[in-house]
């Protein structure tokens, strides 16, 4: 079986959570990966690193960061990035990843993945701080497409223009959200199909699938959230499959946080993302 360069098998894979630790022991299904967020992890012990140390034996790990601020306008927090790397130590994961966002401002951390504005000055800065960020973890990670709602007027590079830029100057791996694609187009008419064909796709070591909500914004336009909290939604399967006729089979995460169901509807998930993996283009 080929692995991408960042050691994720081009299976299906699924956020493992605390609900499912028990389930997922005793049965050990067949599932390409598993993924934590590792701000979840960072304490010295406790059940969760029991379960996990056990899940890790079993199957591929990837760790995916929420809270390092890549895009964030003061410097890397020092004592998060070495938590990161003592945590990186401990699992030894096929890939880690962080977003393309940033989440704190001085002492004050928001919680949020928020958008950057793209211009030269925060190309600089994110090209620093993944520097940084691999050279202290000893290792490439993988930078995730955002999912926005609104844009800066002060932007001068286009989105996809600047992950390639990011990529080209970091070595850095890019974690294509087919979702996010598919949210942040809609929000703001664009062609998700367009924006994925400028991204470098070769740089794709995973992909993420999720389920977003909808409303209506202030002018009554359709508005999505990234909200993983329901089934992936088939325009966000369309576009996968279309992805993995650029791509090839990669590493596909099924993401879901909020509203969990049972086991059993991921692991549907799983094999359905499967069955495109090993037939890109419908099976023959």
């Amino acid at each position: 079986m080929n692995h991408s360069p960042f050691g994720l098998p081009p299976r299906a894979g699924l956020g493992i959570k605390t609900e499912h630790f028990r389930e997922v022991l005793g049965s050990q299904p067949d599932i390409g990966f598993f993924e934590v967020h590792a701000e979840n992890y960072m304490v010295a012990g406790g059940p969760f690193h029991h379960y996990l140390g056990l899940i890790r034996e079993q199957y591929p790990l990837s760790l995916h960061g929420v809270g390092l601020s890549i895009g964030g306008d003061g410097p890397l927090d020092t004592q998060h990035l070495k938590r990161l790397a003592a945590l990186i130590e401990r699992y030894q994961p096929c890939a880690f990843s962080e977003h393309l966002a940033w989440s704190s401002h001085g002492p004050v951390f928001l919680n949020d993945l928020l958008p950057l504005a793209y211009d030269n000055a925060t190309l600089n800065r994110v090209c620093e701080h993944i520097d940084q960020a691999q050279n202290t973890l000893k290792r490439p990670m993988l930078l995730e497409n955002p999912a926005t709602y609104l844009a800066f007027e002060r932007s001068t590079i286009d989105e996809a223009d600047f992950i390639s830029e990011v990529i080209q100057r970091t070595g850095c791996g890019l974690l294509l959200d087919v979702n996010n694609v598919y949210v942040s187009c809609t929000n703001h008419r664009r062609d998700p199909e367009a924006y994925i064909d400028a991204l470098p796709l070769h740089a794709v070591g995973e992909i993420h699938l999720a389920g977003f909500s909808e409303d209506t914004d202030s002018l009554g336009d359709r508005l999505l959230i990234d909200d993983h909290g329901a089934p992936i939604d088939t325009a966000v399967w369309s576009l996968y499959q279309r992805v993995l006729e650029r791509t090839g089979p990669i590493a596909t995460l099924i993401e879901r946080d909020n509203q969990l169901p049972a086991f059993s509807v991921l692991q549907a998930e799983a094999r359905q993302a499967d069955e495109l993996l090993l037939f890109p283009g419908g099976r023959p």
